[in-house]
């Protein structure tokens, strides 16, 4: 992979629809086995004790462990399961989520994540089983070619 294909990865991913209109300030940075997605808190993101639902630990660190092992791949993967462990609330700031990639078969991909509050504490860590489609990545809208 080159970084043409990071790039393009980038693009899709922040012009995802969920992504433009829910998780409006969201950040995103790959490269080979590696993802960083950021995102700034506001109180929309909130449960109601007013800390940020646990739906966004899971999306961003998903998204994290996924886009590490679709770093190595020409395909859309598929997320096939993730586990998540939560450490501490979070209710204002930045976070981010870190994704290596641990496995790659070709086919198959594990991937793991860990978010992080803005002073770099980990509030969160999952991993996730990953395997290709049969759908090119070029066949995508949002993938630029």
């Amino acid at each position: 992979m080159n970084d043409n294909h990071y790039r393009r990865l980038e693009k899709m991913y922040l012009n995802a629809k969920i992504n433009t209109l829910i998780f409006d300030t969201t950040t995103c940075l790959i490269s080979e086995g590696y993802a960083e997605i950021g995102l700034n808190i506001s109180e929309k993101y909130y449960h109601s004790l007013g800390a940020i639902h646990g739906s966004v630990y899971f999306k961003l660190l998903d998204d994290a462990a996924f886009f590490a092992a679709n770093s190595m791949s020409e395909y859309f993967i598929l997320t096939t399961s993730f586990n998540i462990n939560f450490l501490r609330k979070v209710k204002i700031g930045k976070i981010k989520a870190i994704g290596n990639l641990k496995f790659n078969s070709g086919n198959s991909f594990i991937a793991e994540s860990k978010l992080f509050n803005e002073n770099g504490k980990e509030v969160a860590f999952g991993t996730g089983s990953f395997l290709n489609s049969k759908i090119p990545l070029n066949q995508i809208n949002n993938f630029e070619h």
